[in-house]
This record gives structure tokens, C-alpha cells and sequence, in this order.
């Protein structure tokens, strides 16, 4: 049962990585998925940080899983994460062809990828940080600010309003969710980092926009989830 387990969670990161590819592709919604269009969000990252962070983390979750197949495979402490995280992988090779069709669909689908990644990576061990820990921070510190931003731009496309107080409202929710997140056990560095990396691509893209309330507000976010990356340094140096 073991090996079995390991193989399908190779299989369901494969088909992860896949979907984009076999898929037209996704970088957001678009203004005219919505009711009300939604051309340029304030809580979405700036284009450009999408493709970085999903490069990074297809790669690590192929070579997560492949180590986990070859080194892993009948480890009980690799075995615990593998149930959610295969129902997380399993649900986000169909989010993109679901996403395209229908925002409230996937705005429902990423919660519960968000739900089953942060499940999968609270049984991580403390054992091989690198190869099972870290890959699944990022997947699920970024689903952390995925599903936040999708909640936000779907409710301000069918009429929630002021837009700006309630995408303001979901990045907050994201950053509790992130901070609490942080300050379990010893901490989750790669997690804090992939919101680290949000948090920035929302900031320039707001400054860039003009939007000076929302840069301002993501600035302080920013600096609260860099307070909570070195108190997490900190607990891991001291053991």
C-alpha cells in the first residue's frame, strides 16, 4: 500500500503539471468571465510572478514525489502526507479547464486544494525539509493567496462592493491564514515564502497601478509575513 501511494502521488503530480500544458492555460480570469468585469483586480499579483512561482513549484513537486517513489516509498513519515496532498494535486490538474469555464466552480475547487495542500503539509516531517516540506509550502502557501484572490475578484464580479474594501478584506484573510500558519510548530519557511512572493507581486502591481491605500496596506502585510520568516529562521537555527 505504500508503494502504491507513492506512485499515485507521482501520477497525480504529473497530471498537475500536464493540465497547463494540454490545457489553452491560465493567468487569472478574465474581465469577461463576470456580470461586472474585473479588468485589473487590485489583489491579483502582477502577471509575471505567476509563471515564476508555478515553474518552481511543478518542478520540486515532480522531484518531491520521484524522491519520494525512489528513497521513500515505504517510509511511514512520507506515507502521512500522501493521501491529501494526491486529493489536492488530483483536484488542481482539473482547475484549470474549470477555471476557464466557470470562475464560481473554481473559486469552490481551490479551496478545497488549499485545504487538502495545508493538510498534507502540517504531516510533513522535520526530516528531508527539501524535498517534501518545502515543495508543498509553496504549493500551499501560493494556494493560500490563490484562493483568497479568486474569492475576491468572483465576489466583486457579481456585485460585491467597494471593491477595494473587499478584495482589502480577503488579502487580510490570506495573511491570517498565512500568519497562523507560520507560527505552528517550528514553522514552514517555504510556506511564509510563497506568500512573501504574492504579497510582492500585489504590491508592485497595485504601485503600479496607482492604487496607493492597496500598496500601502500590502506594504504592511508584507512586513508582517517578513517578521514572521525570520521568527521561523530563528526557531529552525535554534533546533
Amino acid at each position: 500500500m505504500l508503494r502504491t501511494k507513492a506512485a499515485l502521488t507521482l501520477l497525480a503530480a504529473l497530471a498537475f503539471l500536464v493540465s497547463p500544458i494540454v490545457s489553452p492555460g491560465f493567468s487569472g480570469f478574465t474581465a469577461d468571465q463576470f456580470p461586472i468585469p474585473q479588468p485589473d483586480p487590485p489583489i491579483q499579483p502582477t502577471g509575471w510572478t505567476f509563471a515564476v512561482i508555478w515553474s518552481v513549484i511543478y518542478l520540486w513537486l515532480i522531484a518531491s514525489a520521484l524522491f519520494g517513489v525512489m528513497k521513500r516509498s515505504q517510509d511511514p513519515a512520507w506515507d502521512r502526507p500522501r493521501a491529501p496532498l494526491i486529493a489536492s494535486l488530483a483536484i488542481g490538474a482539473a482547475w484549470i479547464p474549470v477555471a476557464n469555464l466557470s470562475p464560481l466552480a473554481a473559486t469552490l475547487l481551490i479551496w478545497l486544494m488549499l485545504g487538502t495542500a495545508l493538510w498534507a503539509l502540517l504531516l510533513t516531517p522535520s526530516s528531508d525539509r527539501l524535498w517534501l516540506q518545502a515543495p508543498l509550502g509553496l504549493y500551499a502557501g501560493w494556494l493560500t493567496a490563490a484562493a483568497c484572490v479568486a474569492t475576491a475578484v468572483t465576489a466583486a464580479g457579481y456585485g460585491a462592493t467597494p471593491v477595494q474594501p473587499v478584495h482589502a478584506a480577503f488579502l487580510v484573510l490570506a495573511s491570517w491564514i498565512a500568519l497562523t500558519i507560520a507560527r505552528l510548530g517550528r514553522g514552514y519557511p517555504f510556506y511564509v515564502l510563497a506568500m512573501l512572493w504574492a504579497s510582492f507581486g500585489i504590491l508592485v502591481d497595485n504601485l503600479l497601478a496607482g492604487r496607493l491605500f492597496f500598496a500601502a496596506l500590502t506594504a504592511v502585510i508584507l512586513a508582517l509575513l517578513l517578521r514572521a520568516a525570520w521568527q521561523t529562521y530563528t526557531r529552525l537555527r535554534a533546533g
